[in-house]
Parts: C-alpha cells; structure tokens; sequence
C-alpha cells in the first residue's frame, strides 16, 4: 500500500475485518472494513464512496479478490480488468473452454467428471492433474500418473470435498512463468521466471530470468500475448504458467495480478519495476515501467521447509543472512509452531532470496542457503489434519467465487 504513495494517490482500502493489518492505517485515505466478498454489500457501499470520492481504479494484487474487483470496475464503469477478463482467468474451466480451438493453448480437460470419466480420461491420456476449477498457491492440486492413482485421486477429492473442479491432461516439461505489463491492451513482457517444484504440485523455488534459449523465449511471448488479448486484458500486471512441452509452450493458468511467492522482488532486484507499484501509476500521469532496464545478473528464491510435526529449533539463520548475494533470509515458524504435510504454498516454512551474476549461480546459491538453515521438529502427537478445502481456506476467510450460491460437492455427484 506504501507503495501508492509515490503515484499521488488517496487510498481507501477495503478489506475483511478478519484480515485487516492496523499497519496499514498510516497509508490509506480511508478504510472500509467489510466482507467484501458479500458482493451486493461491497457494490452498494463502493457505489456510494463513487458518488461522494469518484475512484479512479480499483486495484487488487491478490487472487482471492480478483472477481469482486473486476465487477465493481464494471459497476463504477471505470477503467481496469473487467468482470469477463477477471472470470475468464480466475476460472481455469473457462479459460480452458476459450482456448479449446487454440493450437498453442488448447489442452484436453473435463469439468466436474464422474468417477467413470475420470478413469477414461486417465487412460486415455496416460496421466493428469485434479484441481478446484479457482484457486492458487497449488490449493487442492493432485497429480494422477496412472489409471490406479486415478481411482485413489477420486477418493480422495470426495474427502477433501473439492467442489466445482477441473481435470487437464498432466503436461510434462519445465515450468516458466510471464511477467508482463498491459497498457492500452499492449502487452510488455517485463520477466520470464524459471520454477522448480521438486517434482511435486508446491513450487520451492523460482529464478529471474528463466534460462531460455531466444527461440524459446519468443514462443512463450507469443503464446502469452495471444491468451491475454484473447481474454481481453488491457491495463495492469498478469502472471502467466506455462509448461514447456516436446510440443511447444503449453498454459497452464493466468492472473491478472502480479506474481505471488516474492517474484516480485525477484523481478524489481534484475529489472528495477516493481510490477505492484507499476499497478498504482496506472491511476496517474506517470510511466507505469520506468526504469525498466535490461536484466542485471538473476535473483532466485528458495522456500523453506521441514518434516511434519512440532517445530523444536531453528538455526543457522544469522550466518544464512550474512553470507554474500544473500537479499533476505526469513523463517515463518518457531519452536512450538507445527509444521503439516506440504499440501500448499501456505505450509512452506520460509524462505531465502539472492542475488547473483546468472541464474546458474543464483540457484545453487539458494539452494546451498536454504539447505543451510535447519528446522528441527519432532512428530509427537499432531492436531487432526485439516481435511477439506474449506478447512484450509477457513483461517483467510476467504471463499474461492463470492458469486456461487453453495452447492453440493461436484465431485461427490
């Protein structure tokens, strides 16, 4: 939000009560605390502040808000994502459905299968990937490589109560993400960020600039280019994930915000914009990517984690933080915190970034620090596992489409 300020814009921020952060009262205008995922509430109270304070944008770096913000654009008639370019990237069946004719981003994909379908889809295609139909952080995301792990995968998305959920054909191939800028419906490709997962579906670690070939990279700027005129962004950030496959780029999901997991400052550390604050100058008279220069050296980031169970000491973090090309070093438990199964970005334990003369190096030197500070835990007895997506979601308060009335577990039908 300190951010806005260099633009010479008023803030009025509006945000749960559950998760409001008193930190943020010395930067904002206003502040109107409400459940802003009660859509009507949130239309007749932002229609009123229009009428009395006219808001120039309605900006949201985070996921969860991306079609209530989109809507109310719509609503004020204003200039930002809209409500159908907001539900077009928010809603992974939908994009899916827009680009089934699309040679470089058509992937084979079924909404809300039956157990059946499932089985056949599997088997036709040797492998997939289950996943709610909105979400991010890897919520609810299961790989299935077989048509045996596929009847284990149906069982467990009746247990975890996965609601309205997509099933694609699991691509193979590295993993990259676009960072781009939109202007006037332009697309400026700003970053393209390397991912490793380990090979599971949680990413623990990210490198600017992806390590690409030039043929490569203009593929994948092509591909992305076509998805964000085809759902039609024009201003603002989008994070864009695509795999690399045998057969060319492949998308997997995009945003319409900038990247999570500090690839942000990833991208400000090698091409000086910060995309966040490039978001604010959208409201004002400034270039909103001034600075923006060729990349200088790389910077990765390497996320912490630990074995489940109680947190019993952390060391090595004052010498991980003095060791050269080291940005920041920082651990999100301590003793006595318990740490779960790795099911999603939130159950990651911290993290380390650098910055170096290449992406080679800045990797290893992640990897090497992040392996250098050890979380010791103990698995004793631990509290019941959360066990289905409202569980997870439960401490953010947050509901994945504000505009579903509730229904029945689609993948229980």
């Amino acid at each position: 939000m300190e951010k806005a300020r260099p633009a010479g814009l008023d803030v009025i921020y509006l945000q749960k009560p559950s998760q409001f952060d008193a930190a943020l009262v010395p930067v904002c205008a206003q502040l109107l605390l409400m459940d802003y995922q009660d859509v009507p509430a949130a239309e007749a109270l932002v229609a009123a502040v229009h009428r009395l304070r006219p808001v120039a944008r309605i900006v949201t770096q985070t996921e969860a808000a991306q079609l209530v913000a989109g809507h109310l654009s719509d609503v004020l008639g204003i200039p930002g994502t809209s409500g159908r370019t907001a539900r077009l990237l928010h809603d992974k069946a939908a994009m899916r459905e827009l680009l089934r004719n699309d040679g470089a981003g058509s992937v084979p994909f079924l909404r809300n299968p039956s157990r059946a379908q499932l089985l056949a889809f599997v088997d036709e295609h040797g492998g997939a990937v289950v996943k709610p139909t909105k979400g991010s952080g890897s919520l609810g995301v299961r790989l299935i490589g077989s048509p045996a792990e596929a009847e284990q995968a149906w069982d467990w998305c009746e247990r975890f109560a996965i609601g309205d959920f997509l099933v694609e054909k699991l691509l193979t191939g590295a993993e990259v993400s676009v960072e781009s800028f939109s202007r006037g419906g332009r697309h400026t490709i700003v970053a393209m960020t390397a991912k490793d997962t380990d090979g599971g579906v949680v990413e623990t670690g990210h490198v600017v600039p992806a390590p690409l070939d030039q043929a490569t990279l203009a593929s994948v700027a092509e591909v992305t280019v076509g998805l964000l005129d085809a759902v039609g962004l024009t201003d603002g950030p989008a994070h864009t994930e695509l795999i690399l496959t045998a057969e060319g780029p492949r998308i997997v999901e995009s945003h319409a915000r900038r990247g999570g997991d500090r690839i942000n400052d990833l991208v400000a550390l090698v091409y000086g914009v910060d995309l966040e604050a490039a978001t604010y100058r959208l409201a004002g008279t400034s270039d909103p990517l001034a600075g923006l220069h060729p990349a200088r050296g790389a910077a990765a980031i390497r996320f912490l984690t630990a074995e489940p169970g109680t947190v019993t000491g952390v060391t090595g973090l004052a010498e991980a933080r003095a060791r050269a090309g080291v940005v920041e070093a920082a651990v999100s438990v301590r003793p006595g915190s318990v740490v779960p199964e790795l099911r999603w970005s939130e159950d990651r334990c911290g993290h380390v970034v650098v910055h170096a003369e290449d992406a080679a190096t800045a990797v290893r030197l992640a990897r090497s620090v992040a392996d250098s500070i050890v979380i010791t835990t103990v698995a004793g007895t631990l509290p019941p596992p959360q066990e289905t997506l409202a569980d997870l979601l439960r401490p953010f308060d947050e509901v994945l489409d504000p505009f579903d009335h509730p229904q029945e577990n689609s993948c229980a039908r």
